[in-house]
């Protein structure tokens, strides 16, 4: 607080309304005035804006802040980001008379921060390629904090731990992804994502839920440009292959595959293995076999509303 040169408090002027002290004034960011509420007199002007310089919208806010105070704060590092990058200069002023950067950045940031910054990145990088929101990169964020923090992995390679926390993330938010859509997005082979995916089930002790024919259907047939009722019926089909037990052993996206070909087939919107296959990321063979285990209870199989374009013992056997 300000003082006199006696030491007394000094008194800071009080901004109010004459005709209404009371009144609370409201504050207008856009002309800089200060307006009394109950008749409306504009008691100051030129109020500064201490809020940020741009606009800042809801899905941008844990990317990038525009705002001229740093960065915005990540929760998850322990230094909670909030550091001073320095840029390096161009003039001649920014070197001495060596070529050395007269400013330089120290280290301030740990190497675990770092670690974990990178691999936050990585995440990111990945959810945007296969289009994940961003409940499931935060829930991302954290597995592998939890998992960083831990040190249970030790040797593995951040990159690999990364993946697999998304793979996991995916299946407990209820839109799982294959391996072979997380490996297409990373840059670790398929089986090191599997080994990783097992070790953090068990250091964290947590589960996820067992995958079925449902989680896919409606992802493989839109990525196909099939129409709602070949869904529908493909939907149908895989369930009622795994109540009558006709595909014991079989992966779900396998049967899922199996069950598109075959309404696809039945239907006007025919689409071959080779097709099916590469959007459900299962080979032609993998496909036939499961086809086959389905084909000799066909006719029961379907919805009973289906329309047919090709009948049931019209359909290939494969």
């Amino acid at each position: 607080m300000a003082s006199t040169s006696r030491g007394e408090p000094l008194a800071l002027p009080r901004v109010q309304c004459p005709n209404h002290p009371d009144a609370i004034l409201v504050e207008d960011y856009r002309a800089g005035d200060m307006i009394c509420p109950e008749c409306g007199l504009v008691v100051g002007d030129r109020v500064i804006d201490v809020g940020s310089e741009w606009r800042t919208f809801s899905n941008e806010k844990a990317l990038k802040d525009p705002s001229r105070v740093g960065d915005a704060q990540n929760p998850l590092l322990n230094g909670g980001d909030l550091t001073t990058m320095i840029s390096k200069g161009t003039g001649a002023a920014s070197f001495d008379e060596f070529g050395n950067s007269k400013y330089q950045n120290r280290r301030t940031m740990s190497s675990s921060d770092r670690a974990m910054l990178n691999a936050f990145k990585e995440i990111s990088t990945m959810a945007d390629r296969i289009n994940l929101p961003r409940n499931i990169i935060d829930r991302t964020n954290n597995l592998f904090k939890q998992v960083y923090e831990q040190k249970s992995l030790k040797g593995r390679a951040n990159d690999a731990i990364a993946s697999a926390c998304l793979y996991i993330a995916c299946r407990q938010e209820g839109v799982p992804r294959t391996f072979k859509e997380i490996c297409a997005v990373s840059r670790i082979s398929k089986k090191e994502i599997g080994r990783c995916f097992k070790l953090i089930l068990k250091a964290l002790e947590t589960s996820v839920d067992l995958i079925t024919t449902g989680d896919f259907m409606s992802r493989f047939c839109s990525n196909l440009g099939l129409p709602k009722q070949v869904q529908m019926a493909a939907t149908f089909i895989a369930r009622k292959a795994v109540e009558l037990d006709l595909v014991p052993g079989r992966s779900p996206i396998s049967v899922a595959a199996a069950a598109i070909y075959m309404a696809s087939q039945a239907s006007a919107e025919k689409k071959t293995q080779k097709e099916i296959g590469d959007i459900a990321g299962v080979a032609d063979v993998t496909i036939r076999q499961s086809y086959r285990l389905i084909y000799p209870k066909a006719a029961e199989l379907f919805p009973p509303d289906f329309k047919f374009d090709t009948p049931v013992d019209k359909l290939p056997q494969l």
